[in-house]
């Protein structure tokens, strides 16, 4: 059986280690870049707390012994059902099967302002242009000498109160109290300001009651300035415009307000549910299809439990590539689909880290809460062992053993300051093909 798999993050990547070295099969990944990235930790690569390489692992580092699976860099294209083949940038593949585990990008909601200007998270290389434009802002700080300017330049605000934009907020405002003034004695943080603004009526919205309540009380015990019920309308690189009319004065906003699947070209636009997902049955397999699987953020399986599709988290990508690869192994050793087992989520949890010794966990059953230092320990020990490698968890460790005693982080190195490309998928729209096709506009990767 010819599998094909775009997309080497956590769905993509299980599947393919599932599948490796499997008698009756050949896997072939497709990915635009060489590595996995860990997507939880990458508020601390932005936040100058890890290397980038902590958090990434070579594909085909993990393939080495393998007989049957071949990694394969690209973009794709187009997606060719009634053929059997996909369109790629190195050409046409054909497959028996195909499973995309494209995930998920930024979603700006349509405006290009704010995509234009606000700056994404959705990729390592997205994480550490952060990380140089907050370095070389401080830098530009120090020199000016015009105080509407400074205070632009010390005033951070994060979009969109969720797991990401909490973290990253902690780690900005531990930041404000425990490095920069070493860094920069010159300026006075004290003027330093971070936002956290929220559409919904609270932070943590997914998680329950108590979490919410407490990450808002850590977040405000550090310094950050939490405002719930709060949209935003427009960014022009210097003003946030705010929907009830208000305006905060900022050279750096961060988006973390919202994703949407990466869906390719070539699937049916009949097939696309909320969220820019493409709808799946309960094995996974994409609707009126025969042989193409959606796995992880691009898929939207409806359920009694889950009406708008599983939530787009790590656990739901390894649990759908987990139960997708033994059907699949079903199906070649032809014992029939009445064999295979459809998609059934086990929710082990949800969990988030505003700062040192401060994190919230929810656990389902038995129903249970933690917080403070006891939870901040679950959310250290749960990441490193899903860190890929011994080496990367070992240094990822070391970082945050060095960090938790010394209060610093050693990463703040300003090797550019130029704002990252905004397109970050690697799938092409029909929109991006036809841009390249005519000469209209440059496509960014």
């Amino acid at each position: 059986m010819k599998v094909v798999i775009v997309g080497g993050g956590f769905g993509g990547l299980r599947l393919a280690r599932k599948l490796n070295n499997k008698p009756g099969f050949e896997v072939t990944l497709l990915d635009r870049f060489n590595y996995h990235q860990f997507q939880p930790l990458f508020y601390q690569v932005a936040t100058a707390g890890l290397d980038a390489s902590n958090i990434s692992f070579p594909l085909r580092k993990v393939f080495h012994k393998s007989k049957n699976v071949r990694i394969r860099l690209g973009d794709l294209k187009e997606v060719v059902p009634e053929q059997n083949l996909i369109r790629t940038s190195l050409g046409d593949m054909d497959y028996d099967v195909l499973v995309l585990a494209t995930g998920a990008g930024t979603n700006f909601f349509g405006n290009k302002s704010l995509e234009a200007n606000a700056f994404p998270m959705k990729s390592t290389v997205e994480a550490l242009q952060l990380r140089h434009t907050l370095i070389q802002h401080f830098e530009d700080a120090l020199q000016s000498s015009n105080p509407d300017e400074i205070e632009q330049l010390l005033t951070l605000v994060v979009v969109g109160g969720g797991p990401t934009g909490v973290e990253l907020s902690g780690a900005l405002a531990e930041m404000k109290h425990n490095v920069l003034p070493k860094d920069f004695p010159e300026i006075d943080f004290s003027r330093m300001k971070i936002y956290l603004l929220e559409g919904s009526p609270k932070t943590l919205a997914n998680m329950s009651e108590q979490s919410s309540a407490d990450s808002r009380k850590y977040l405000e015990k550090l310094g950050v300035t939490v405002m719930t019920g709060t949209a935003v309308q427009d960014y022009d690189g210097e003003t946030v415009l705010l929907k009830n009319g208000s305006t905060i004065r900022s050279r750096i906003v961060i988006w973390a307000a919202g994703i949407k699947g990466n869906v390719p070209a070539g699937i049916n636009p009949e097939l696309i549910a909320r969220g820019n997902r493409v709808k799946v049955d309960g094995y996974n397999k994409v609707l009126g299809t025969g042989n193409v699987y959606a796995i992880g953020d691009v898929a939207s399986m409806e359920t009694e439990g889950y009406p708008n599709g599983h939530p787009q988290v790590a656990p739901v990508a390894i649990q759908q590539a987990d139960t997708l690869a033994a059907n699949l192994v079903r199906i070649e050793s032809k014992s029939g689909s009445k064999h295979q087992q459809t998609f059934s989520y086990y929710d082990k949890g949800s969990m988030a880290t505003v700062g040192r010794n401060l994190a919230v966990v929810d656990m389902p059953k038995p129903k249970m809460h933690f917080k403070g230092f006891f939870a901040w320990l679950i959310w250290m020990g749960l990441h490193l062992m899903l860190i890929l490698g011994v080496k990367n968890r070992l240094f990822v460790f070391l970082n945050w053993l060095v960090s938790y005693f010394t209060y610093d982080q050693s990463l703040r190195l300003l090797f550019n300051n130029t704002k990252p490309p905004k397109r970050t998928a690697y799938v092409k729209t029909i929109s991006d093909r036809r841009m390249e096709e005519t000469g209209t506009g440059q496509l960014q990767h």
